[in-house]
């Protein structure tokens, strides 16, 4: 089983955890192609390497153009900084228009939606008002936007099974904001943070964003220290200011699980209905994926009084079992469900990139033991490249098959 550690011993924003999976292998220019035309004319994207406290991480910038001048950033959310922006800031009607414009997958897009929608949610019962009318002044500009949209395609990248956090330093002080001057952590970031364990470390500036508290919260299913595993690959991502004292960084650490790597604990969630708009059943699978459901399936069933029926099944890690409590009985007409923990066992997986004559296609490659047992072209790939070349989708498959055959055959000379 793949997992990823977020280690927030100096805390997290936006741009240090992209910063940090860009420093763990994550190419940057896969993610601005994610981006899409989120990257609009007059802003771009950068890594660069620099120092914190002579430890050696990866800084993301968002960067404005002017006419006038040299490019330069914009007022990221790097910890201990203010919250005030210069920068427009957006609805969320404005904000979903955007993420549409991405070239997110589906569930990335729907996953980033979620997770505005919650942001929103928050700030409109701390300000009591109507969801619609808020306007994200804390995470809205967009930079933050590039920020979350970007951890969203990074994290699908990584393709961890499991995401693990530390306990977040929160920092010390104040910090400004577009509707005053308030304690560490602001009010967006104690309500995002939900029941995640915090504390308060020396340092008298803010270190967890509302940014950085919104994507810790979406996807660990669990908060404590480093579990058993290998480590495949270490992350380090820069913070704006950099402390003599301690490393102003975001550290991820992705590898395999040891501890019963075989077998992990899930949760089978279920529940019959039979008296929705069947229409909607597309979206509740969409909102229960963005919502961390690892698998999501229906089967037609044949319920009391012998009226035909489906079968609604969600297999998820036992910490978001609420999370998708929520989500069946806010979007389907099920008045009760049932869950239950059982084991499952899966093979290790991983994405590699194959060049074909028509272009590259990535393949989900399945393994146990080391021992390649399944290697799939992903069908997103084979499609476009079909598209392109006025081919069946199933022509381009076998000619990605044929070359992956072909690449596998060399290495084995190599070796």
């Amino acid at each position: 089983m793949k997992v990823l550690y977020l280690d927030c011993f100096s805390g997290i924003s936006g741009d240090m955890a992209l910063g940090a999976l860009i420093d763990a292998g994550l190419p940057l220019d896969d993610l601005k192609r994610a981006l899409g035309s989120l990257a609009v004319s007059g802003f771009e994207v950068s890594a660069e390497r620099v120092l914190r406290a002579g430890v050696s991480a990866t800084k993301f910038t968002v960067r404005e153009h002017s006419s006038h001048s040299a490019p330069t950033p914009l007022s990221t959310h790097a910890p201990t900084h203010d919250h005030h922006h210069d920068h427009p800031h957006h609805s969320l009607s404005e904000i979903f228009a955007l993420i549409d414009k991405s070239a997110l997958s589906q569930t990335g897009r729907d996953r980033a939606k979620a997770m505005f929608q919650r942001l929103g949610e928050v700030e409109a019962a701390i300000h009591q008002m109507p969801v619609e009318k808020v306007h994200l002044h804390e995470v809205g500009a967009l930079d933050s936007i590039i920020d979350i949209v970007g951890t969203v395609f990074a994290l699908e990248w990584v393709g961890a099974d499991r995401v693990v956090c530390s306990p977040l330093n929160v920092g010390g002080g104040t910090v400004k904001s577009a509707h005053g001057t308030f304690p560490v952590p602001a009010p967006a970031t104690v309500k995002l943070l939900g029941s995640a364990p915090i504390y308060a470390g020396t340092v008298q500036h803010e270190l967890v964003t509302p940014t950085g508290a919104l994507i810790a919260s979406s996807y660990a299913g669990s908060f404590g220290p480093i579990p058993s595993m290998t480590v495949e690959r270490v992350g380090y991502g820069a913070g704006e200011r950099d402390h003599a004292d301690r490393p102003n960084l975001l550290r991820v650490l992705i590898g395999r699980a040891t501890e019963d790597a075989a077998s992990e604990r899930v949760t089978m969630v279920e529940c019959e209905i039979d008296d929705m708009n069947p229409q909607i059943f597309g979206v509740v699978m969409d909102r229960l994926y963005a919502a961390g459901a690892l698998e999501v399936f229906y089967v037609p069933v044949q319920m009391k009084k012998n009226r035909p029926g489906t079968l609604l099944t969600v297999i998820v890690a036992p910490e978001r079992r609420p999370q998708i409590a929520d989500v069946i009985f806010r979007e389907t007409t099920t008045i009760g469900l049932r869950y239950y923990d059982v084991n499952r066992e899966c093979l290790d997986r991983e994405m590699a990139t194959v060049d074909t004559p028509l272009g590259a296609v990535r393949f989900k490659i399945s393994s146990r033991d080391g021992c390649v047992m399944n290697a799939v072209p992903e069908f997103e790939d084979c499609a476009a490249l079909a598209a392109a070349n006025n081919l069946s989708v199933k022509e381009v498959q076998a000619l990605a098959v044929h070359a992956y055959g072909t690449s596998e055959r060399r290495r084995d000379r190599r070796s």
